[in-house]
């Protein structure tokens, strides 16, 4: 039984919360929770802070978020009085792209969408997780067809690390009662019909009946809706 088995086994029939605890046991002082303050985020903020659970939660400061985003991120900090460490793109790998290319050169290919992603997403991602064994994140399976795949811990070879999603296999109406029960803030763009929240120029709401993701880089093929910070492992 290889390790990553071990670890699955133990963690069986486990709660969120429970899980949680016993990978900051297994790794301690290096697990990181990465959010962008979505409703599945927000509940696993939750679960952390109120429990105190040693994971250092981040996020990426891409430079385009919404106006709410911001709200709910300054909110979040004053309700728990838990930091909240943001990490920005390279300014100047960003001055070069802009100074190019201009402010928004995403909506011209898809390759200079995928450079903006990689400036103001990727890079900092891979500062933030540098030197750590576990990262934890509010993926769900039912987010996108490929992500049924996954299992709600993985090895991600990307990183050379192990990613724990904790409510992997929860559904949007548990995310949105655990957000009631627990008066957990929320950004209200989710309201607004915004099921995922990205940068501001890059995400609109959704119609009834679209694909979870549609909103975001709508311009683009449906096959192409990745931003390189989660890459499924085979």
């Amino acid at each position: 039984m290889t390790k990553l088995e071990e670890i699955k086994h133990e963690l069986d029939n486990m709660g969120p919360v429970e899980a949680l605890a016993l990978l900051t046991n297994k790794f301690p002082g290096q697990i990181v929770f990465s959010t962008s303050f979505g409703w599945e985020d927000q509940v696993i903020t939750h679960m952390i802070f109120t429990n105190d659970l040693p994971i250092k939660v981040f996020t990426l400061e891409t430079g385009r978020l919404f106006p709410e985003t911001y709200y709910v991120w300054n909110r979040t900090m004053e309700m728990y009085g838990k930091p909240i460490h943001a990490y920005y793109p390279n300014n100047e790998l960003l001055e070069q792209m802009v100074n190019a290319k201009g402010p928004s050169s995403f909506y011209e290919s898809v390759e200079n969408r995928k450079e903006c992603c990689g400036i103001r997403k990727v890079e900092p991602l891979n500062r933030a997780l540098a030197g750590n064994k576990l990262w934890v994140t509010g993926i769900r399976a039912e987010q996108s067809a490929n992500r049924q795949f996954m299992g709600n811990l993985e090895w991600d070879e990307q990183h050379n690390l192990l990613k724990f999603h904790p409510i992997f296999d929860w559904n949007l109406d548990q995310v949105k009662e655990y957000i009631r029960i627990h008066n957990v803030p929320y950004n209200t763009l989710h309201d607004r019909g915004f099921p995922s929240i990205g940068c501001q120029p890059c995400t609109r709401a959704v119609q009834p009946g679209e694909d979870f993701r549609a909103g975001r880089w709508w311009w683009e093929d449906q096959s192409k809706k990745e931003c390189g910070l989660h890459e499924v492992s085979k």
